[in-house]
């Protein structure tokens, strides 16, 4: 038993909260078991070629050519500034708390070969988006109540991404918040009344 089974077989799953690279690992799940996911909260969580900015044009001539070159280039996506920028990028002065990327600075120095594994990740995600048309093909024909919350100033996963979603779910319900990636972290209190409000609809 894979893990994907295993998280479905063991435990109990209604509502989904994705974001990130754990999108494509939470739709995996809903495509392959499809009666268990009573509704989806995407936040920042991208499964539409729409949704991709520019970098990941970048990073599919990577995918394509994947030299030892470009590689150790992506290395800088781990340096402190720019770990504190994903975070920060896009929100409006001092709204975020510095625990966050404080933690990812304080993992990226005591895990061995953090670098080199962010790095498999950021090769392998390519496998994510080969399986985007079959997330799309879950979403058109079970047409799940999703709502979709987005950090609109997001460079990474960009506000199309979360438009594009009515594409296939008609109903869905798609907010825009003034904030970056890791929108929670400034917009937390507006993203939860997002979901209360969405629930109750959800569970009618």
């Amino acid at each position: 038993m894979n893990t994907l089974e295993a998280i479905t077989t063991r435990r109990s799953i209604r509502h989904m909260y994705v974001f990130d690279y754990g999108a494509p690992i939470g739709f995996r799940i809903a495509a392959r078991h499809p009666n268990r996911i009573l509704g989806i909260v995407s936040q920042n969580g991208n499964v539409y070629r729409e949704g991709l900015g520019k970098k990941w044009g970048a990073r599919a001539e990577y995918w394509e050519n994947p030299t030892a070159e470009l590689r150790e280039q992506y290395k800088n996506a781990f340096a402190p500034d720019t770990v504190i920028g994903q975070y920060t990028f896009g929100t409006e002065e001092g709204t975020v708390s510095p625990d966050g990327y404080s933690l990812d600075l304080y993992y990226s120095q005591v895990i061995q070969d953090y670098a080199e594994k962010q790095s498999d990740l950021i090769f392998d995600y390519q496998s994510n988006v080969k399986l985007y048309p079959a997330f799309q093909k879950y979403l058109r024909t079970c047409k799940p109540p999703l709502l979709a919350v987005w950090g609109k100033n997001d460079p990474s996963f960009i506000p199309a991404g979360a438009e594009a979603f009515l594409q296939d779910v008609p109903d869905a319900e798609i907010h825009l918040v003034d904030s970056g990636h890791f929108a929670l972290e400034s917009r937390c209190g507006e993203i939860a009344e997002y979901i209360k409000r969405w629930l109750k609809k959800a569970n009618k």
